[in-house]
């Protein structure tokens, strides 16, 4: 382990603020950092099966960040920061196999347009995270890297499919992290895990290079322990790629001087909030209890008069949409074999495989991944014929709808954001399974809307639970007010007991 000039700088819940002070004053180098970090993966990720891979390169790139900083300074906004990566998100140096045996040889040739951005700003790619495996679905488990547990409760699931990187978050296994979020996966993640999660606006950050689930609603983002660095991350993670032209939308959409100068510490102030009461309460008594869901709304129903306290005038109930016809939007189910296999004809030699229907084929799937393709009848549906296919254009439809549905009414009512729990019900105990039913991730995904989410306190048996705020069309700066306002307010980030520091790094 390489030496720091000072052994006083604690990575535990260390910001990308805390890095960089700690580098200025020659408290710590980005080679020590990360190798406290490797140390503390080394220790801890045995009992969180949060890690894939670990990243060879990760010292060799801090040393070289660290003489570019002895001659020119900070080489970007997260010079030396390290990184996890979620392992759908291509790196030219590491294997990405969407957590999937059958892709474990798959070494793509170039970075995903987001590690790029990453990298440029000065980021130290430290390892790569398990999810669920092809990102379908919200347990957080893999054929590759088996079953993720949750930083809080190890009995419990992480949620999904960006689990992996959500509970070595928490854990303090990096200083930030990635997810993608097809329907859920960056904020119910965080929310079981006391962090911060933003799905941004669809257009605002490109998907090229990310294994896919849906063109239509896939999109990346950050995962971190609190706002102001998700307000860093994703100032550099947004910005136009040719290669995934949606991000022309948002090409303009980002304030010239970022999002850090809105983490405004009394945003919550003269705010006007809607609480969206059809999205609170058990949906189906099958899927959990009553009393799973009451723990849930209790934090939340706390958040809201904490926000109110905080000066954010809150308007209770809001009537938003009809939350069958929402479920009725989802068109995850005709795109995901045809953008799979597209991207895998991308790779070119890289891939070991040239289908969905061949990597399904290969029986190395996870189980409950697999059953979970087959009730969905992925592979049966004609890709050929999407154009034509009148219930996959009458769900594309319905998108349009009630992303005008949601905006007039946030409009009417002078809103700043919509405001319900990620998910009604808390983490569930391994073995079961996370019930999808009672995720409220649709507003966001199937309306292209932008959302966070943020740590709102913990319920009696000692479980995170998170608040998601919905705001309008690239509405990220005034989401980062309302959020750091919220976190500066409360203060409901704590780290997970069983990671504390290490002794010596």
């Amino acid at each position: 382990m390489s030496t720091s000039p000072a052994d006083s700088f604690d990575v535990v819940e260390a910001t990308v603020a805390d890095v960089h002070a700690a580098m200025a004053d020659g408290r710590v180098t980005a080679e020590a950092l990360v190798d406290r970090y490797l140390a503390r993966i080394d220790a801890y990720d045995g009992r969180l099966n949060a890690i894939l891979a670990v990243n060879d390169d990760a010292r060799e790139r801090a040393r070289r960040l660290d003489a570019r900083f002895e001659r020119d300074g900070l080489a970007g906004p997260l010079h030396g920061v390290p990184v996890i990566l979620k392992d759908n998100q291509d790196t030219h140096d590491m294997p990405t196999t969407a957590g999937s045996a059958a892709l474990a040889g798959s070494r793509p040739p170039r970075d995903a347009f987001v590690v790029e951005r990453l990298r440029e700003a000065g980021a130290v790619v430290v390892a790569k995270a398990n999810l669920q495996e092809l990102s379908f679905g919200v347990d957080t488990i893999s054929s590759l890297g088996g079953e993720t547990r949750n930083a809080y409760d190890l009995d419990r699931r992480p949620s999904g499919s960006s689990g992996g990187t959500a509970a070595a978050v928490a854990a303090n296994l990096a200083t930030v992290g990635t997810g993608s979020d097809t329907c859920s996966s960056v904020r119910s993640p965080p929310a079981f895990n006391d962090l911060v999660g933003v799905r941004p606006t669809r257009g605002l950050v490109s998907r090229s290079g990310i294994v896919p689930l849906s063109e239509t609603q896939d999109t990346a983002g950050p995962v971190t322990r609190t706002v102001a660095d998700a307000a860093r991350m994703l100032e550099v993670m947004a910005g136009y790629d040719p290669d995934d032209p949606v991000t022309a939308t948002g090409a303009d959409e980002v304030p010239a001087d970022g999002y850090v100068p809105h983490l405004d510490a009394d945003g919550l102030d003269g705010a006007r909030i809607g609480v969206a009461r059809e999205f609170f309460g058990l949906r189906d008594e099958e899927s959990a209890s009553e009393t799973d869901a009451a723990a849930v709304t209790t934090v939340v129903e706390e958040a809201v008069e904490e926000m109110a306290a905080a000066g954010a005038a809150i308007v209770d109930p809001v009537d938003v949409v009809d939350v069958d016809f929402l479920k009725s939007a989802r068109v995850l189910q005709y795109e995901f074999a045809r953008d799979f296999d597209r991207y895998l004809s991308e790779l070119g030699d890289a891939a070991p495989y040239g289908s969905l229907a061949e990597v399904h084929g290969t029986g190395e799937i996870a189980p409950s991944i697999e059953s979970r393709i087959d009730e969905a009848g992925i592979l049966d549906v004609d890709v050929e014929s999407l154009d034509e296919n009148a219930g996959y254009l009458r769900r594309l439809r319905r998108r349009q709808r009630l992303r005008g549905t949601t905006l007039s009414r946030m409009t009417e009512l002078d809103l700043d954001a919509l405001l319900y729990p990620p998910s009604r019900v808390p983490p569930v105990e391994i073995p079961e399974h996370q019930p999808f039913t009672e995720m409220n991730c649709e507003l966001s995904a199937h309306t292209g809307l932008p959302a966070i989410v943020v740590p709102a306190g913990f319920t009696d048996a000692g479980l995170p639970v998170g608040v998601e705020l919905l705001g309008r069309d690239f509405a990220e700066p005034r989401l980062f007010e309302l959020a750091y306002g919220f976190e500066r307010a409360t203060n409901h980030r704590h780290p997970p007991e069983r990671f504390g520091e290490l002794d010596g790094v």
